[in-house]
Parts: structure tokens; sequence; C-alpha cells
């Protein structure tokens, strides 16, 4: 397979999982990024998806060098 469609499947995997992942942690805690109008639940939930989507993508992509340097 090509390393760019390797790299690219990956990054969105990791930021989807990852904003997927706070997305839930969010609604545990009271955040609703679906909640209607700009209040403090929608921007609390939009911003932990926002984080858990950027944490998500620095995982995947350290996972995905860690395996390039284990290759011989």
């Amino acid at each position: 397979m090509h390393p760019l469609l390797i790299e690219g499947l990956t990054d969105a995997i990791g930021f989807v999982a990852g904003a997927l992942l706070a997305w839930r942690i969010g609604r545990m805690l009271g955040f609703d990024p679906m909640a209607q109008g700009s209040g403090g639940s929608a921007i609390g939930g939009i911003v932990l998806a926002g984080l858990g989507g950027g944490i998500g993508l620095s995982l995947a992509r350290r996972l995905r060098s860690r395996r390039r340097n284990d290759k011989p």
C-alpha cells in the first residue's frame, strides 16, 4: 500500500477515534457539543472534542513513527 495512503488513513482514524472518545467523556461530564445555542455546555463539548481529536492524531503519528523505527 502506498505510504501516503497509510499516513492519511492512520491520521484520520486517530483523529476520529480521539474525538469520539472525548465526546463520550464530555457527555458523561455534562458537556454536549450538539446542544442548541452557544451555551457553556456546547462550547465545552466542542473544545473537548477538538482536544480529543488532536490527542488521537498525535497518538496515531507516534505509533506510526514507532513502527517505522522498529523495522530493520
